[in-house]
């Protein structure tokens, strides 16, 4: 469903007096139905890709195509209209409006498209009780809990039933326990036939997908498959990854030092 290839973005300083090569050469596919992990350290060009996908930014170079639609060519003017209708955005700080109730905030996107009334309410009555929020659609944001917060964050995310659900450091500002309570959503959801992408610096967050992408420094260094591993065997395996992918790293430095 989403098809990435040979992905490239380069960011130049002001007057082009010098260039910062944030991706470089990025090719990757993912399959409807599919639960993939991108990991990378701070600077390695895990968020570029993310907002290029989310068609908040353009490529320098490359093809980006969701479901037959390449999002280069989407116009400024109906960009905003083509993620509200595909995609789906779970952010680290939830993002929710503290003057719109919990009902409010869900169907803001319906709200932006003209659903009618009827229609919104039938999928606020259909989607919440998944998600634990069917009793507290009256409440605000500032009286719920950090993962209250950012189910309603979710919530908001699948009403539209978004072809592709982005999730940008999902678990960043959660707790232990939120987070895993988090986690074990994506997996049902998933489990349901929601397509996920999730960035995150976490080894356990990704250990809940089925792939994990490993960029360092604009460029893919490596991708896991989960296939029959347990979630703690997935999660050894990543652990191992990133420990490879920060030694080599040092050693690039060390021999450029040298």
């Amino acid at each position: 469903m989403l098809e990435i290839t040979n992905l490239a973005k380069t960011y130049h300083t002001r007057f082009g007096a010098s260039s910062v090569h944030a991706l470089t050469d990025i090719s990757f596919g993912v399959e409807d139905g599919e639960y993939v992990a991108i990991m990378g350290e701070s600077g390695s060009g895990k968020s570029t890709l993310l907002n290029l996908i989310a068609a908040l930014d353009k490529p320098t170079s490359g093809s980006i195509n969701l479901n037959g639609t390449e999002l280069a060519t989407i116009p400024e003017a109906k960009s905003a209209k083509f993620r509200r209708e595909h995609l789906g955005f779970v952010f680290q700080d939830f993002n929710l409006l503290d003057t719109f109730n919990v009902q409010d905030n869900i169907v803001l996107p319906l709200v932006l498209s003209k659903t009618p009334v009827a229609e919104m309410a039938k999928r606020v009555h259909e989607l919440t009780p998944k998600l634990g929020l069917d009793d507290k659609l009256q409440k605000f944001p500032y009286e719920l809990s950090g993962g209250q917060q950012q189910r309603v964050a979710a919530a908001r995310a699948l009403i539209t039933d978004p072809e592709l659900l982005l999730a940008d450091e999902p678990t960043g500002a959660l707790d232990s326990r939120t987070a895993d309570e988090l986690l074990k959503l994506f997996a049902q959801l998933n489990a349901e036939g929601q397509t996920i992408l999730m960035v995150t610096h976490s080894a356990v967050a990704a250990s809940h997908a089925q792939r994990v992408l490993f960029i360092r420094d604009g460029r893919i260094f490596h991708q896991l498959y989960r296939g029959d591993l347990s979630q703690d065997e997935m999660l050894v395996k990543i652990s191992d990854t990133m420990t490879a992918m920060l030694a080599k790293q040092d050693d690039t430095g060390a021999k450029a030092v040298d």
